[in-house]
């Protein structure tokens, strides 16, 4: 009863609540997917009176396109004319501002060391779209939903630059992210795209994250989003208001449809309304603006087609759609169309036909242009497409922009661009080609020969700083810029090597000027002529004559055998000199033949020359050492020293590099990971600029991968070869040891370098290094190159040393120690060899000690010595003996002066020689009696005889001697 008494109270003291205090919600679904409805007050301080909760539908209950949930009813209802709804979804198609529930923020992803303000670097609403940075900055917007049942997000963008890396992904409950394959995000060629990803129930984070890697000083051009939409929320209580621009006719509308140009319309318009004569609207505008006076920017010239007659004339037409006004004081009026001239030829591979338009020859014919001719018998059609007349657009070129098409168009002699809206934007020309396709003389033979070749000559001519870039695509999503042009650009040609058959477009884009005006409209790109080579569906302007050899059934053509060339004119196949390679450029003749440079040889398909590794040098000296390169042949890699951006982004030259190696060698290959093409280039070196990034959940993003090298020009200490030189100044040395260098050359063409880019790699000895990779750049040049065009890397390795033989060592002897003598081989110093012959090992041999010998010494001098001194010692006792025999025989003879003594004995004393006997008395000299003396033998009685013999005994032995005769 009291709970009655006070509910009647308030019923009387409390006002009756309308919806205007309240609104409904469902409350979250249960277990068995059933909720409530329940009125939530839109005021804080209210919390009596309202409508009590009430059964609510099921939790997969839904409302269809155009229409929204009724809380009041619970029913659905179509949205009213001039709304629009997606029924399970939301949308959000107006970016003055932020939506409810966007987050936007910058911040430093790429290397945490560097201090850089991001805060700054979101993505900015413009109105009809949302922009993203173009810094180095990581710039996110996110947006977080959940989700009744399973859903979609559904998005257009337009990402035009491959500088810029863009993801989106979306998180789930448990923080885990979409596939990776899912992030990457497709370049757009010159529109909005479409994307569209499954969502699952629940919560979910769309996240979309942008990061640009402008290393060159480019500006870079935003990623734009608009037209977000998403499904799975399970119902909308509202309709939304068409936005200006747009209207919705009909009740039930799921979408809103955009004013046509010349009209407008406001919030929630149902109808678009018709500018005033003196006003004018773009598609899609809001409100009309006045008409400004008629310039020379609003119209342009173009030939017409050829009429029945064969004739063309010049004519001016206003810019579509018009919006300037001829009757405004000051407006210029529409030049008047020029006489009527006669039409030139047709492109080459094409003919003129009755009515005067151009059709392309049948397979097997060609022409320059006027009628088609069959290819004679033994010959084969060059297929291609040239143009250099412009009539009309062919039919596999369009152009357009990112607002209109038309930018470019067609002048007779050349096709250039006209004045565009803004002279910020992008005029683009695009050739498809739907691929490429050899001659049937050379498919057998593809290795040698060159897949395709643009060649297209082009001016510009500006007062502003535009910009001209030419673009290849490899796939239908992705341009990849091939050579960038600013400023005014003299009449040249450009040509550009197709290496693999994948690329499908071909795009000229021209930018006045970064600003937003119609100042420069002037300024103008002309492309006189595009010839592209070998293409599927292509015309023949020329045959070409077949080889003369035995050809296989069915077949017009055969290629010359391997290693041979084509006679010009003759068809006749002639054998190239001995270690020569056909070169990729079908040159005719003997000069089709290539010299392989020094210490290379061919390979066996004969299209380029290869090095085993391994090569010998003579020395100045006589000597001759033996390289072996072979440890250093994989593919190796190393940075540049770190290089930073303004904002200092830190980044690095990736350099890989393979040296040498025969047929089926690893190339060296640089990537680029930052766009969904994925574009590689491979060869002997290459080069790349790669980032340190935490997104993606990669260590680094590499980028703008470019070859250097792709084929081997030789092998040489010489400092020059083939006009590519790398001086001894770049990397001194104090070695008298010759360097090795590998020269290579790339035969991509830029516009810095119209040559090609070249590399000369440095090895030398150093046997202290163990690492196989330590190379290193000019000091003077830290990118590797003084020019952009040649690279120069010094690469020192024990590797890089001759291999070591017997001229590298020595050898050392030792003394003879207990009958053991020993032989040690050293290296020579400085040591300038590796590998190759091994020290021997260390020789031990018997020997005779030198206190052997000592002692034999000393004992042979004793024995000398004693007999010495023995023999002294007899003939000094024999000459004591002389001595007193011979004065005996004085002191006898001197008693009397004039007698002689007489003989003690007639007989010859035993021991005496009888020759002693005869002693003539004649008078001797001092010397020879002592000489006489000591010559005498001692008696056996122990003195010594000394015959004396007068004159008279001499005498009567003459007379005895007469008597005889």
């Amino acid at each position: 009863m009291e709970v009655e008494i006070v509910y009647c109270l308030l019923s009387v003291v409390l006002p009756a609540f309308t919806e205007s205090y309240y609104h409904f919600e469902y409350t979250e679904c249960d277990v068995l997917g059933s909720r409530w409805r329940v009125a939530v007050p839109n005021k804080a301080d209210i919390c009596t009176g309202l409508p009590d909760p009430v059964k609510g539908t099921q939790c997969t209950f839904s409302c269809s396109e155009g229409e929204y949930l009724n809380m009041q009813s619970q029913q659905c209802q179509k949205c009213a004319a001039g709304t629009y709804s997606l029924g399970t979804g939301v949308a959000f198609d107006e970016w003055d501002s932020l939506p409810s529930g966007f987050v936007t923020h910058g911040m430093n992803t790429n290397d945490r060391d560097v201090h850089t303000d991001c805060s700054n670097s979101t993505w900015t609403p413009k109105g009809d779209y949302v922009s993203s940075n173009t810094d180095e900055c990581t710039a996110t917007l996110s947006y977080a939903v959940s989700l009744k049942k399973p859903g979609t997000v559904s998005f257009e963008y337009f990402y035009p630059d491959g500088s810029i890396y863009f993801e989106f992904f979306v998180q789930n409950d448990q923080c885990q992210s979409t596939d990776s394959e899912n992030r990457w995000m497709k370049i757009s060629e010159s529109n909005w795209s479409q994307y569209k990803v499954e969502l699952s129930s629940g919560n979910n984070v769309l996240y979309w994250r942008t990061t640009a890697y402008s290393l060159q000083g480019s500006a870079v051009k935003p990623v734009m989003l608009r037209n977000i939409a998403i499904s799975g929320v399970a119902y909308t209580s509202e309709c939304f208001h068409c936005k200006p621009g747009t209207h919705s006719a009909k009740p039930g509308s799921a979408r809103c449809t955009p004013c046509p140009a010349q009209t407008y319309s406001n919030k929630g318009a149902t109808v678009c309304h018709q500018c005033e004569e003196d006003k004018y609207a773009e598609a899609g505008s809001g409100s009309c603006k006045p008409r400004p006076a008629c310039t020379n920017s609003d119209y342009f010239y173009t030939h017409t087609p050829c009429d029945s007659e064969g004739k063309t004339q010049l004519m001016y037409k206003w810019n579509e759609p018009k919006i300037c006004s001829e009757t405004v004081e000051g407006a210029v009026k529409l030049p008047a169309s020029g006489e009527k001239q006669t039409c030139p030829p047709c492109n080459p591979g094409f003919f003129v036909t009755n009515s005067s338009t151009c059709e392309p020859c049948d397979e097997g014919f060609y022409s320059n242009g006027t009628a088609c001719t069959k290819c004679p018998v033994g010959t084969e059609p060059v297929v291609d497409f040239e143009y250099k007349w412009w009539n009309i657009m062919p039919n596999n070129m369009k152009s357009s922009i990112f607002r209109r098409e038309f930018t470019w168009e067609v002048a007779g002699e050349y096709v250039y661009t006209t004045p565009g809206d803004q002279d910020s934007d992008y005029l683009m020309l695009t050739l498809s080609v739907p691929g490429y396709r050899l001659p049937q003389s050379m498919a057998t033979d593809s290795e040698r020969s060159e897949l395709s070749r643009i060649t297209f000559v082009f001016e510009t001519m500006c007062t502003a700083d535009c910009k001209f870039y030419f673009l290849a695509g490899y796939n239908q999503w992705n341009n990849d810029v091939v050579e960038e042009w600013k400023g005014s650009n003299r009449k040249q040609s450009y040509s550009y090597l197709i290496q693999r058959n994948s690329s499908t477009s071909f795009t000229w884009t021209f930018q006045r000027t970064e600003d937003f005006n119609r100042k420069y409209s002037a300024d103008v790109a002309k492309i006189y002529s595009i010839h592209i080579t070998n293409v599927i569906g292509g015309v023949a302007s020329q045959c070409r004559r077949c080889a003369l050899s035995s050809a296989k059934a069915g077949s017009t053509c055969v290629p010359c055998p391997t290693g041979h060339y084509m006679v010009s004119g003759t068809g006749v196949c002639k054998s190239c000199p001995p270690n020569t390679f056909i070169k990729a450029d079908h040159a005719v003749g003997e000069a089709a033949c290539v010299q392989c440079g020094p210490n290379t040889e061919r390979n066996k398909a004969h299209t380029a020359c290869l090095s085993d590794c391994a090569l010998d040098v003579q020395t100045t000296g006589g000597a001759l050492l033996h390289y072996d390169f072979s440890p250093l042949a994989n593919v190796t890699g190393f940075h540049s020293s770190p290089r930073f951006t303004n904002k200092g982004l830190r980044y690095f030259h990736r350099f890989n590099l393979g040296l040498c190696g025969k047929e089926g060698r690893v190339p060296a290959t640089c990537v680029d990971n930052v766009t969904e093409s994925g574009r590689e280039v491979k060869g002997y070196v290459c080069q790349s600029t790669v980032v340190p990034s935490d997104i993606r959940s990669q260590s680094v993003v590499s980028s703008q991968p470019f070859l250097i090298g792709d084929s081997l020009i030789g092998v040489t200490t010489d400092t020059t070869l083939s006009s590519i030189s790398s001086p001894k100044w770049m990397f001194p040395s104090a070695s008298g040891l010759l360097d090795v260098i590998f020269y290579y050359k790339s035969s991509e063409t830029t516009q810095a370098c119209k040559q090609g880019r070249s590399a000369a790699i440095r090895l030398r000895c150093n046997p202290t290094v163990t690492a196989k990779d330590l190379i290193t750049l000019p000091s003077n040049c830290s990118e590797g190159t003084c020019d952009g065009c040649t690279f120069h890397f010094l690469w020192e390795s024990q590797h890089a040393c001759p291999l070591c033989t017997k001229n590298h060592y020595r050898e050392i002897v030792s003394a003879c120690i207990q009958g053991i003598q020993r032989t040690t081989y050293v290296w020579q110093q400085p040591l300038q060899c590796y590998g190759g012959e091994s020290l021997p090992a260390q020789k031990v041999s018997a020997c005779v000690t030198l206190d052997f010998w000592l002692k034999f010494g000393v004992s042979t001098g004793t024995i000398a010595a004693v007999l010495l001194i023995s023999i002294s010692c007899y003939f000094w006792k024999k000459t004591r003996k002389l001595q007193y025999k011979y004065s005996k025989l004085m002191m006898n003879s001197g008693d009397k002066e004039c007698e002689l003594p007489t003989a003690d004995s007639c007989a010859i004393m035993e021991g005496e020689d009888a020759e002693d006997d005869i002693m003539y008395l004649t008078k001797k000299s001092f010397f020879t009696k002592k000489m006489k003396s000591f010559s005498r033998e001692r008696t056996s009685d122990g003195f010594d005889s000394v015959p004396l013999k007068s004159s008279s005994s001499h005498q009567q032995r003459e007379e005895e001697d007469s008597d005889d005769a």
